[in-house]
C-alpha cells in the first residue's frame, strides 16, 4: 500500500529569482486558464488529459515562446482535473461554473524540479534557478527529518505556493508499506467508525466520543481580534504583525486539527475499525450553517485522518449526508422533529441520545448499507460504538452475542452508548 505525506519547506530566494518566478507563477496560471477555457467551447466539456494536450499543447508553447513543456503540461493536468471536478458536480446536480485558476502557485515534478539535501533547482520562464531550504531547528521529530530526509520515503514532486511574502514549496513524498503485517494488518470481519462533524462540535464518533469547537472558536476569535486592532493602526507596522497573526493563526488551527487526527485514527485502531465513514463535505457549509473558516477546518481534519489512517491499512470514505440528523439510528424513522438543537427524541420509537452521536451512527450505517456484500467472507459486522456495534438493520449487539455469533472477539468496553 502507498502512503504519502507532503511537507512544507520555506525557500531563500534572491530579489532577482523572486521576480522570476513570480513572471513563472503568471504563466503556469495563464495556461492552466487557456486550456480550461478550450476545454468549455464546445457541446460538452472536455475532461481527456490526452485530448486536451494534442488539442492546446503546442498553441501554448508558441503563445508563451517556448514556456517549459513540463510545466506546460502540468497545468494542462492541473486544468484537466478542475474541469473533471465541475463535470462530477453536474452528474450530481449541483451546481457549477467554469473553473477560474488564480491562486499562486506552480505544480513542479522530476522533469521541472531536482531536489537536493539542502536546495532546490526549478524550472522557470527562463532557465533555472536554485533556492536553499529554511528549516526549522533540530534534526529530529519535524516532518522533514521522518519523510523528506528519510531514506524510507521517495520525492515525488511538489506545488509551490507565494504565501505572508514568502516562497513556500510543499513537497510530495511516498513510500510502499506492506498491509499485510501483523501491525498493520485489517481483521477479516473490519467495523465501521462513523463520523458527524459540526460547528458546535467538530467531531462526533459513533463510540461516543466527542471533540468540541470551543478551542478553534475562542482562537478564531482572539485572532480576529488582533487583526481588528492591528487593523486600526493602519501603519506599515500594523500591516506586517497582521501577516504574522495570520500565520500564528493557521499554524494553529493546523497543529490542532493534527492532534484531532491523530486521535481519530487511534480510536479506530483500539476499537478495530477497517473504514472511517465521513459524511460527504461538498456542501456542510450550507448544511451546517458553518462559516468559511469551518469549512477549511472540516476539509483539512478530512485530510488529515485520511493520510494518517493509510498507515494502518483503514479507509476513510464519506457518504450522503441527507437526513443522517433526522433519522433514528435505533428503528430508521426519519422526520424533522426527531431533532431539536443538540437533542435527539425519535417521535416514533421514543429513542432519545445526543444528535451528533446519533448522527455519527447513521453516517457509519450509511456506509454500511452502500458496502454490505451479504456474505460472510470479509463482510463488515457493523458500526463500531463504545462496546459492541449496531448492525447494517439498527440492531444493537453486544461483544458477547457478537463473539457467540461469528467467532470473533470484540472487546468489551465502560460505556454502551446504544
Amino acid at each position: 500500500m502507498e502512503v504519502r505525506r507532503t511537507v512544507p519547506v520555506t525557500l531563500d530566494v534572491e530579489s532577482d529569482d523572486a521576480a522570476l518566478l513570480e513572471d513563472t507563477v503568471d504563466t503556469f496560471l495563464w495556461c492552466a486558464q487557456y486550456v480550461v477555457d478550450h476545454a468549455f467551447q464546445g457541446e460538452y466539456v472536455t475532461t481527456s488529459k490526452t485530448q486536451l494536450d494534442d488539442e492546446t499543447y503546442d498553441d501554448v508553447r508558441e503563445a508563451t515562446n517556448g514556456f517549459n513543456g513540463g510545466l506546460v503540461q502540468a497545468a494542462r493536468n492541473k486544468a484537466a482535473e478542475a474541469c473533471k471536478s465541475v463535470v462530477a458536480r453536474w452528474k450530481n446536480g449541483k451546481k457549477a461554473s467554469k473553473p477560474r485558476i488564480t491562486s499562486p502557485h506552480i505544480v513542479y515534478d522530476h522533469r521541472t524540479a531536482t531536489f537536493h539535501d539542502d536546495y532546490v533547482s526549478l524550472a522557470t520562464t527562463d532557465g533555472r534557478i536554485e533556492a536553499d531550504y529554511v528549516l526549522p531547528d533540530g534534526d529530529s521529530d519535524t516532518p522533514h527529518a521522518e519523510y523528506l530526509f528519510s531514506d524510507e520515503y521517495e520525492t515525488t514532486g511538489a506545488e509551490l505556493h507565494r504565501k505572508h511574502g514568502e516562497w513556500q514549496l510543499h513537497i510530495h513524498c511516498k513510500k510502499e508499506i506492506e498491509t499485510d503485517t501483523p501491525e498493520r494488518a485489517t481483521t477479516t470481519h473490519g467495523t465501521v467508525l462513523g463520523v458527524d462533524l459540526g460547528v458546535n462540535n467538530l467531531a462526533v464518533t459513533s463510540t461516543g466520543t466527542f471533540w468540541t469547537g470551543d478551542e478553534f472558536d475562542h482562537w478564531r476569535r482572539e485572532y480576529e481580534k488582533r487583526r481588528g486592532d492591528l487593523q486600526e493602526c493602519g501603519t506599515r507596522w500594523a500591516h506586517e504583525n497582521m501577516q504574522a497573526v495570520g500565520r500564528k493563526e493557521e499554524g494553529r488551527f493546523k497543529m490542532t486539527l493534527h492532534r484531532i487526527a491523530n486521535e481519530l485514527v487511534t480510536e479506530a485502531c483500539n476499537h478495530e475499525c477497517s473504514v472511517i465513514a465521513f459524511e460527504d463535505l461538498s456542501d456542510i457549509r450550507e448544511r451546517t450553517g458553518a462559516s468559511w473558516g469551518h469549512k477549511w477546518v472540516f476539509n483539512r481534519l478530512y485530510e488529515y485522518v485520511e493520510y494518517k489512517a493509510a498507515e494502518y491499512g483503514i479507509t476513510v470514505e464519506q457518504v450522503g449526508p441527507e437526513n443522517t440528523s433526522r433519522r433514528c439510528s435505533h428503528c430508521g424513522f426519519t422526520h424533522p422533529a426527531n431533532r431539536e438543537s443538540e437533542s435527539f427524541e425519535c417521535q416514533k420509537c421514543g429513542y432519545q441520545n445526543h444528535a451528533d452521536y446519533n448522527a455519527a451512527k447513521n453516517i457509519g450505517l450509511r456506509y454500511l448499507r452502500r458496502n454490505q456484500t451479504g456474505g460472510d467472507e470479509g463482510a463488515l459486522l457493523g458500526v463500531r460504538l463504545n462496546s459492541g456495534i449496531v448492525n447494517v438493520n439498527g440492531e444493537y449487539e453486544s461483544p458477547a452475542e457478537i463473539s457467540a455469533r461469528t467467532g470473533v472477539h470484540a472487546e468489551s468496553h465502560p460505556f454502551t452508548g446504544g
